[in-house]
């Protein structure tokens, strides 16, 4: 199973393994507080899509579009793959910072690894 959570909400044992996929380190959080097993960064949008996308909602469908042709690449496949195969077995907990529980890339990470995981 995969979930998104906030990195601002509190963890819980229902998390299973805590996956922050932000490229970066979230705002006001203390590298002491954010409990977390893996910080992929291959996974992470790139700093030009993540500008050019603004969190405009306006702009999510061409962002998506963009984000998923990133990860097309060795690295990421390979850590999509980790992931999915770790969600087999446990909950996989993929930690953001965004405003917004909908319009966020954790959201299309999320669907991706769910794919892989059916292969």
């Amino acid at each position: 199973m995969v979930k998104i959570k906030r990195v601002y909400a509190s963890p819980t044992a229902a998390d299973g393994y805590r996956v922050l996929v932000d490229r970066l380190w979230p705002r006001g959080m203390k590298k002491t507080a954010l409990i977390f097993n893996l910080w992929p960064k291959e996974l992470c949008p790139s700093t030009e899509l993540r500008k050019s996308f603004g969190h405009d909602p306006a702009k999510f469908k061409s962002f998506r579009a963009g984000y998923r042709k990133e990860l097309h690449n060795p690295l990421a496949e390979k850590a999509i793959n980790e992931l999915a195969q770790k969600s087999k077995k446990r909950t996989v907990t993929l930690l953001y910072a965004a405003h917004d529980e909908k319009i966020n890339h954790a959201v299309i990470l999320k669907k991706v690894i769910e794919s892989a995981a059916k292969k």
